[in-house]
């Protein structure tokens, strides 16, 4: 276990997706570097009101601390309560074009007494889907996980697309969050070397993933109706993120930073009560065509 050279690894991807998003948005991140009395630290870099993004961070965490929380702790109940230590780069950008979708990469590492594991994914959330761009972005995924198959597990990317599906749906709603991606957790096999080179691989991948949809769509004019949708599906995303995502709530249970934690919410969301979009309607496409698992590659 290589607990520096894994932080050392996320110190650079925040950086290199950092200097990539400033090239695209034209306007540089805010650099907010913290400390946490109980150990630890991190660096938020936030774009807000740029160019391209209404709101983006990315974020890099170190937090340690002497009683590991339930929250990261589900399959390894016995570790519930122990020292920890937890690192990883957590980005969301949510950019202010409604044809421009929301993304969520994350990728960590966990490790208490003598257990460790890595943990990670990267999502699609589409306001207005567009198949092209849903191909791509799973295809993509596929491409980071395709050298890391074997004969126990086979091709992990259906393994880990069906996680990434079940993972990230609203029970309460009965539908998904978006078009969905990859996600995997408790990833301590078959060895530490294999494990960290998965999450590199997830990792390198994010921007040739992101940044070829970001400027297809970015120019795309829009108007109130599209501005309309895409803040009520936003409220799909605050709900996600504060009832059921896992790094939120570990995040809080710890002592995190609330600022850096949360930084992941849309800068502007609504709620309508009971509001159904009309029928064959680019609103309802979202929902029949991409709001629901597909074999996109």
């Amino acid at each position: 276990m290589k607990p520096e050279a894994v932080y050392e690894y996320f110190t650079g991807l925040q950086q290199r997706i950092v200097a990539a998003l400033e090239a695209i948005d034209g306007r540089p991140f805010q650099s907010d570097a913290w400390e946490r009395p109980e150990g630890g630290g991190g660096i938020t870099r936030v774009i807000e009101e740029g160019g391209v993004f209404e709101r983006g961070g990315v974020n890099l965490s170190r937090v340690q601390g002497a009683q590991l929380p339930a929250s990261a702790s589900v399959s390894r109940p016995q570790l519930a309560g122990r020292p920890y230590d937890a690192m990883g780069v957590s980005l969301v950008l949510h950019p202010r074009n409604p044809y421009c979708p929301t993304v969520h990469l994350n990728v960590r590492f966990f490790s208490s007494a003598s257990a460790w594991w890595f943990g990670g994914g990267v999502d699609l959330t589409p306001y207005y889907g567009f198949e092209d761009d849903a191909r791509h972005f799973h295809a993509t995924c596929k491409r980071a996980l395709e050298p890391f198959g074997d004969a126990q597990h086979g091709n992990l990317h259906p393994r880990y697309k069906k996680w990434c599906d079940e993972y990230f749906f609203l029970k309460h709603r009965n539908e998904s969050r978006g078009a969905g991606g990859i996600f995997f957790d408790d990833l301590a096999e078959p060895d530490f070397d294999t494990a960290f080179a998965l999450v590199r691989s997830v990792g390198d991948h994010f921007l040739t993933a992101y940044i070829p949809i970001l400027e297809r769509r970015r120019a795309a004019p829009f108007g109130e109706r599209e501005r309309a949708f895409q803040c009520y599906r936003r409220g799909r995303y605050v709900e996600f993120n504060l009832v059921y995502d896992r790094g939120t709530l570990f995040g809080l249970q710890s002592g995190g930073r609330t600022e850096s934690i949360l930084m992941s919410l849309p800068p502007a969301a609504t709620w309508r009560y009971d509001w159904r979009p009309e029928p064959g309607s680019p609103e309802d496409k979202l929902t029949t065509d991409f709001l629901r698992p597909r074999d996109w590659v």
